[in-house]
């Protein structure tokens, strides 16, 4: 984690030397955006949400009950702009995700009935570095625009509850956690508008992929895919 904010930290002290000095080139985007995760057909192989419900397993396996869309949640951001020339932008930025998602066992119960029941968390931080090219100018009144650009994604997943043995069938309660960081490629596009003399709105999507590797003595899958889609809004402020 301190190695990613360092690399950020450096990445932003190379755009800030390599800016020009007016004033009006700079700027500060916030976002509140909502994050779509790969599809189950699509995501890396080994994935633990698809190894949690026990699809193409060839071992003894009672698939969880859950849709990996339900780790679609909300998104926070910011990002630190600064223009390059009259096309080009460069920005620094970090933002947050965290979903907890319920489950329960699909096809075991206890023995009077009531569910078997774990939550499984995912929260990914990431620490951007992109370049924006706007065709129009940046001083235009509609700015469309794409980029791309590298993210250290710091994340986070567990699967917390009751559990049960795949051998003998016994209930047990526990947790296991894993952690790191993952660089991914990002690529986006979207449109902002001025409002005012030194506000700008807009909206934007963004595409990243990654997948990382999971301990595999604790959870069914060896890898937790990364990828997906986010669509936020953003509000910018110039100065």
């Amino acid at each position: 984690m301190l190695r990613a904010i360092s690399t950020g930290m450096v990445l932003l002290g190379l755009l800030a030397a390599s800016a020009p000095a007016q004033a009006q080139d700079q700027g500060f985007s916030v976002s509140l955006g909502y994050f779509t995760p790969r599809a189950e057909d699509g995501r890396a192989s080994g994935d633990v949400l698809i190894a949690n419900r026990c699809i193409d397993t060839s071992f003894l396996c009672e698939p969880l009950l859950f849709d990996v869309g339900d780790f679609g949640g909300a998104t926070i951001g910011g990002e630190y702009l600064i223009g390059i020339g009259k096309y080009v932008e460069a920005g620094v930025g970090a933002g947050f995700y965290q979903r907890t998602v319920p489950s329960i066992y699909e096809f075991v119960t206890r023995p009077d009935g009531s569910e078997i029941e774990q939550d499984l968390k995912l929260r990914v931080v990431p620490l951007t570095a992109t370049l924006k090219f706007v065709p129009t100018g940046r001083d235009a009144k509609f700015q469309p625009y794409i980029g791309a650009g590298i993210a250290a994604l710091l994340w986070s997943y567990s699967e917390t509850g009751e559990f049960v043995d795949p051998v003998d069938g016994s209930i047990f309660r526990d947790s296991f956690t894993a952690d790191g960081t993952e660089v991914a490629p990002i690529i986006f596009g979207g449109l902002r508008a001025p409002v005012g003399a030194s506000m700008m709105l807009g909206g934007e999507v963004r595409y990243q992929q990654a997948d990382a590797e999971l301990p595999v003595d604790e959870f069914l899958g060896d890898h937790i895919d990364l990828g997906g889609w986010t669509f936020q809004a953003n509000l910018t402020w110039r100065f």
